[in-house]
This record gives structure tokens, C-alpha cells and sequence, in this order.
């Protein structure tokens, strides 16, 4: 009896449809993850006089324009970005000063606190009015008006410009430059003027994410500069390297199925961690000197970290039972 070869024949046209159809990567196996970045807000010490003229009063518009950047890095989805509320924590326990805004140094440390892979700092250079016709006294060119946005007799076109970093938070250096330039289509006297009655900027602060400031003169001008700038962010993602921390700590409790851990989110550590546990069975020191030279140690289990805070986590056995304040916490995590 003759063996089929029907068999053969469909694994080599499988083979075939394989070669021209190819599986993709995200098929394959794992992706890595994306680079997980946080956004400082913007240095505007060289438009804040401008800036306050626009509005009125002195408005925080660095971080109006970061709140409107994050949310395109956000939507694009190149960037995993760190929510606010963790790095205004880590900015208030480390008395960072608003003067410190656009400081790489500065910036890489709150980075490094934060477990991010990379910092985005950034400066807002223009942000106003250009006028084109004289009746001013003489002023022309980028005369900026005051009060509210108004700027005089003249018609005028908002301009803004802003410029950002990308730090890498181990080294302070610098690993990519965007900018981003907007100009409104429309000239009005009146740079909040065809918004409606927007009025988002009370006690310091700036919704710049509001439609109503997005369709004024200044704000169409923004949300141009912003998109742009985020486009040019966006390229600059493969730049960043995905970091991997080795965290080691010891168990400092064990409260029933709760194993609490000395460290914490300043050392890297996030929920869904896993950590490998040993326990030091035995010392041994060089006779000279009475110097421990190595220490050897069993396995205990595997732990998994379910809430985590600056300075302490707590776990979940995985595996292994009998974990004691002491054991040596170990983990490798990106």
C-alpha cells in the first residue's frame, strides 16, 4: 500500500500562503511595551509678560498647553504618559520649584523618581499678537496690546510657538527636539475674540482644552502649535529606549496573605511586579579579616505586587509560603 501524499502537499502549500502572507509581528510574540514618558509643564517666563496682557492677569498657560499636548500624545497612543497626579506628588514631596521647569537635570530626577523611561520638558517662546498696521503711536511688528487680548485699533493674527525636550532620565542628556508653530487663519482686535464667553483662566489656572478657547483667535493659534509639536514628539519615539531597573528590597511585614515590601514606587516598582524571594541560610566570611565574602541563599517563592506607594508595596504570594520580615526581595523590571 502506497503512503498518501496529501498530507505533504497541503504542509507545502501552507508553507507557501505563509511566505506570502506573512504573520505579524504583534502576532509573533509580545511587543515590547511603549516608552513611558512624563510631561513637566512648559517654562513661559519669556511670554509671561505677553501672556498676562492676553488675559488680564497672570496665567499658568505652560501648564494649559502640556494639558492640550498630552492629551494628542494620549490619542495617538505612541507614548504611554504618567498621569498628572503622580507627578505632581512626586514634584510636592521633592519641592520642585516652578523656576526648575525646563532644568534637564531637574527634570531627570523627578523622571527617575517616576519609573519613566524618558522626560519631556519644553519653553513657550511666542505667544500673542502681530499687528500689521501703524496708528499705534508708531508700533508695528510684533506689538502684543493689553488687557484681555485686546490689542489696540489694529486687527492682529495670534502667534505661538513652543519647543520641547526629550530627557533621558538616567543621564540628564538630551535624545530629541521638537517644535511646534501656530498662526491663527483669523485677525481680530481682540485675541479671545470668537470664543463666546470663555472665561477659563480664573485663580491662575487655564483650561485650554475648552472648545470655547480652542475657537478664539489665540486659541486656534495654540491648538495649531500644539498639534504640530505633538507630531514631531510622536517621530521621536523610536529615540527612546525602554529602561529596565533591577529592584532589590527585603520584606519588612508579613500581615496574613499581605507581604509589605521596603520599597516602592521610587525605586521603579509598579503594580503587577513579580519578585523573587530568598532567604540567606548562611554567611560565609573570610577568616582573615571577618568579612562577609558570600552569602548563600534558598529559594522562598514569588511574589506579586498588588498596590504600590513611594516607598513601600504591598504583595500576593504566587508561589512558595512561610515569607519572613528579612527575606531578600528581588525583581527585573522595565
Amino acid at each position: 500500500m502506497k503512503t498518501p501524499r496529501i498530507l505533504p502537499t497541503l504542509l507545502a502549500g501552507f508553507a507557501l500562503l505563509l511566505s506570502l502572507y506573512p504573520v505579524p509581528a504583534h502576532a509573533q510574540g509580545a511587543s515590547k511595551r511603549r516608552p513611558r514618558v512624563a510631561v513637566m509643564d512648559f517654562d513661559y517666563a519669556t511670554v509671561q509678560t505677553v501672556s498676562a496682557a492676553v488675559f488680564g492677569t497672570n496665567v499658568d498657560i505652560g501648564k494649559g498647553i502640556v494639558d492640550m499636548l498630552v492629551t494628542d500624545l494620549v490619542k495617538d497612543g505612541s507614548y504611554s504618559v504618567i498621569e498628572r497626579k503622580a507627578l505632581d506628588k512626586i514634584m510636592a514631596e521633592q519641592n520642585f520649584s516652578n523656576s526648575n521647569r525646563a532644568d534637564p537635570t531637574s527634570a531627570a530626577k523627578i523622571g527617575k523618581l517616576l519609573g519613566v523611561d524618558a522626560i519631556i520638558v519644553g519653553s513657550i517662546t511666542e505667544f500673542g499678537g502681530e499687528t500689521k498696521k501703524t496708528g499705534l503711536g508708531g508700533i508695528g511688528g510684533n506689538w502684543h496690546g493689553v488687557g484681555l487680548g485686546n490689542v489696540g485699533h489694529s486687527n492682529s493674527k495670534a502667534n505661538v510657538a513652543v519647543t520641547a525636550r526629550i530627557i533621558n532620565v538616567d543621564t540628564a542628556e538630551i535624545m530629541g527636539v521638537a517644535d511646534g508653530k501656530g498662526q491663527s487663519a483669523r485677525s481680530s482686535t481682540n485675541l479671545l475674540g470668537g470664543g463666546g464667553n470663555w472665561n477659563g483662566f480664573g485663580a491662575g489656572a487655564a483650561d485650554f482644552s475648552n472648545s470655547g478657547f480652542q475657537q478664539t483667535i489665540i486659541g486656534e493659534a495654540t491648538k495649531q502649535a500644539v498639534d504640530q509639536l505633538s507630531t514631531n514628539l510622536v517621530a521621536d519615539a523610536p529615540k527612546i529606549g525602554v529602561r529596565t531597573i533591577v529592584v532589590e528590597g527585603l520584606v519588612a511585614a508579613v500581615e496574613g496573605d499581605q507581604i509589605i515590601l521596603n520599597v516602592g514606587s521610587n525605586a521603579g516598582i509598579k503594580v503587577g511586579d513579580q519578585f523573587n524571594v530568598e532567604r540567606v541560610t548562611k554567611e560565609i566570611k573570610d577568616p582573615a579579616t571577618g568579612a562577609v565574602i558570600r552569602r548563600l541563599a534558598s529559594t522562598v517563592g514569588v511574589l506579586k505586587a498588588t498596590d504600590v506607594d513611594a516607598t513601600s508595596a504591598i504583595c500576593a504570594p504566587v508561589s512558595g509560603a512561610g515569607f519572613k520580615i528579612g527575606d531578600k526581595v528581588k525583581t527585573v523590571t522595565q
